[in-house]
């Protein structure tokens, strides 16, 4: 089970979006434990939090920084702590780890040996620092896009108030790991910062911190991080509520709270004309993260184009710029893999150039013999019609990127086929529709597709990336 599958749970569960602090903070520690050795001291006093917390929080959050100032005995007591944690509660390491000379090994100790589920990081160093954390399927990070001191505000703030690096930390971001490996960490009392987040990342995680204003703003702060469905944003417990002697009715007392205002606001909001608790049934699209970040990084356009047709479109799909980020090229390999998996074949083709790397990377994900028919045949060497190794009377997969007309499509097959190869199925990753499929169906091949034009425009409508004259126009073409 993956971190955000088992923090899920673990929110169903215990029906709550708390976590807990778990910092062996000395100025912090009740006067109860004080007349102890101090490190006897503090683990007595994290064994209570951990006892009188368990079923009302979400996820444990100890901060390697705390430990790390003890010395030698402050890691034994990190690593007493985190065996001390009921092995169904997710456990996030709060270590803001920014060194990538040593991201490798570090990734492998906490993961591996400390066998915590989560880690928080720095942004500032790129994807290269966060890359050997999402290297372990089972684990996740938590990317650090803004802090709430005020000494920070010049720095996360620039160039300007409209356009803070913040911002860019967190589109930047979406690129390295998809929402099932990395979320965001947001330090603030304002509850705009949040909105402005949650605006560009409706899909990630938001582990939110230093919200305990003096006026006490929950409301606000739900209301800008939850997402449509009511969750996606997880609260910390306030830090001198850890020293409250009856902290089990008073950390029940503040679930109740959140629950009670999750579910005004998630009532008030939703269009949904029938509710459970915590529960809507409106589904988003199962690629909207893929779908948003494809329009992130310019492969979607909206303006006038003309096509390769002639015909002009309200909108331009330019899908190479997706072998420029690998995450999200990885996330495209994912889908059209789930649609290869249901199709026999003996070897893949991809249609030159667009689709090259995609069959490149699915036949090396698919441990899958891959072929390619040349766009042009050369006057000079063998003068091939298909490039690669085939045995005539093997079946062929062909991949391509966007279907508009099916011609290069359509024209590739044929050309396998005039090898003495079968072609019955064409899988792309863009289905402009209008008719294309049957088209396809008439000419003797089952066309599939990971995502229609129609769902992409829907989806970047709903999420607030294009707006009603945009969408309109994609209506009326």
């Amino acid at each position: 089970m993956n971190f955000f599958d088992k923090l899920q749970n673990n929110i169903a569960h215990n029906q709550s979006l708390l976590f807990v602090g778990l910092d062996p903070n000395p100025e912090m520690m009740p006067n109860c434990y004080t007349q102890q050795e101090m490190i006897t001291g503090l683990w007595d006093w994290l064994q209570f939090i951990i006892t009188e917390t368990a079923d009302f929080v979400c996820a444990y959050k100890p901060t390697l920084g705390f430990y790390e100032v003890l010395g030698i005995p402050g890691l034994e007591l990190l690593d007493k702590t985190l065996k001390a944690i009921p092995n169904h509660i997710p456990i996030i390491l709060d270590a803001k780890h920014s060194d990538l000379n040593t991201s490798t090994i570090f990734a492998r100790t906490v993961f591996t040996e400390w066998q915590v589920d989560a880690i928080t990081l720095s942004p500032y160093i790129g994807q290269d620092h966060v890359a050997p954390f999402l290297v372990y399927p089972e684990k996740a990070a938590f990317i650090l896009c803004c802090t709430s001191n005020p000494g920070a505000e010049s720095v996360q703030q620039y160039p300007t108030n409209e356009s803070p690096l913040y911002l860019q930390v967190v589109k930047e971001s979406k690129n390295w790991g998809t929402p099932e490996q990395l979320g965001l960490e947001v330090g603030t009392t304002n509850p705009e910062v949040l909105a402005l987040i949650r605006a560009i990342a409706p899909e990630r995680m938001i582990m939110a911190r230093s919200i305990w204003a003096e006026d006490h703003n929950l409301n606000e702060i739900l209301v800008s991080g939850l997402n449509d469905n009511g969750d996606g944003l997880l609260i910390p417990v306030p830090q001198d509520m850890l020293a409250s002697p009856q902290l089990s009715p008073e950390i029940a007392s503040l679930r109740e709270e959140i629950n009670l205002a999750r579910n005004n606001i998630i009532q008030e909001n939703s269009s949904c004309s029938v509710w459970l608790p915590d529960v809507c049934f409106f589904q988003q699209h199962p690629q909207q993260d893929l779908i948003l970040q494809l329009y992130d990084i310019g492969c979607i356009m909206f303006g006038s184009f003309v096509q390769a047709s002639g015909a002009t479109f309200p909108y331009y799909i330019d899908l190479r710029k997706i072998i420029s980020n690998p995450q999200v090229f990885n996330q495209v390999l994912t889908a059209y893999a789930e649609i290869l998996q249901n199709i026999t074949f003996d070897r893949i083709a991809g249609i030159p150039y667009g689709s090259l790397p995609t069959a490149t990377g699915l036949a090396l994900r698919l441990n899958c013999p891959m072929i390619f028919p040349r766009k042009e045949v050369k006057a000079h060497g063998t003068r091939k019609v298909i490039e690669g190794n085939f045995h005539p009377g093997e079946t062929v997969v062909v991949v391509d990127d966007i279907l508009i007309s099916g011609k290069s499509a359509m024209e590739g097959a044929e050309k396998l086929k005039s090898a003495e190869l079968k072609v019955n199925d064409i899988v792309v990753f863009i289905d402009h529709e209008a008719g294309v499929k049957d088209r396809l169906k008439a000419n003797g091949y089952n066309s599939h597709a990971v995502l229609t034009i129609s769902e992409i425009i829907e989806t970047l409508y709903q999420a607030g990336r294009i707006n009603e004259e945009q969408f309109l126009a994609f209506k009326e073409s």
